[in-house]
């Protein structure tokens, strides 16, 4: 382990308030991303390279020549194969001293709470509100950290829900925001709408600071709070969700 951390993670370790503490907790912590598409794809990247030390990829869909502007971990050539498979070929390779596990399945009532229970923090990198109400739904009931991140034409949001921290004395969920898959469904997705591609890479990368934030134990991470950015000005505000 500690040739680990003092070869591949050697730059992350020079970090003041990082160091071999830090790193060790990401080694030993498991991480669920939902969805390898536009914000799973990068998200997945940044865990890997950071040394979360197992992954779990939950997607059922295959590539299409219409995700490759967004979806950076594929190519032409791994259209209609499936997401989950080649997400985890490539991490394996950007990173061997890590496990990755793939579930070529939909998350649903049925399974979501089996695949969730065995991971640490939880990223919903879906575009399909009713999947993020389920993911959501096992997160309270489990008490895992849920670590939001959605997309609309140039602008994205990231939020970190179901956390208690020393400071806070009440976890918001998904339906403390948006109560029913009714309200939920008021917001477009990008099949309707389209998206820039950057902005996926942007908003997952985000996503994946977030998740190394609380495990490590590390800065401010976005408990309780929802940060949006526009792509087209670069601005970006934070709402407190308490």
């Amino acid at each position: 382990m500690q040739s680990k951390i003092s070869g591949r993670y050697f730059r992350q370790l020079l970090l003041k308030g990082f160091g071999a503490a830090a790193q060790e907790k990401l080694l030993q912590s498991k991480v669920l991303v939902v969805g390898a598409g536009g914000l799973g794809c990068p998200a997945l990247q940044y865990l890997a390279a950071a040394g979360i030390g197992t992954i779990g990829i939950a997607d059922f869909d295959k590539v299409s020549l219409t995700n490759l502007h967004r979806q950076i971990l594929y190519t032409a050539n791994d259209i209609g194969a499936y997401k989950a498979e080649k997400a985890k070929n490539y991490l394996s390779n950007l990173n061997p001293e890590i496990e990755i596990i793939s579930y070529l399945e939909k998350i649903e009532k049925e399974n979501v709470n089996a695949i969730i229970s065995k991971y640490d923090v939880i990223i919903d990198a879906t575009d399909n509100l009713e999947a993020r109400y389920t993911i959501n739904d096992a997160c309270v009931f489990l008490n895992k950290p849920f670590v939001l991140g959605a997309i609309h034409e140039y602008q994205g949001q990231v939020a970190i829900l179901n956390y208690v921290d020393e400071t806070n004395s009440k976890a918001i969920s998904y339906r403390d925001i948006f109560p029913n898959l009714s309200a939920g469904s008021e917001l477009p997705n990008c099949e309707a709408n389209g998206v820039l591609g950057v902005l996926c890479g942007i908003i997952g990368t985000m996503q994946a600071n977030e998740a190394i934030k609380l495990i490590a134990g590390i800065g401010t991470p976005l408990i309780n709070k929802l940060l949006t950015y526009d792509s087209l000005t670069n601005e970006t505000y934070i709402v407190d969700l308490m």
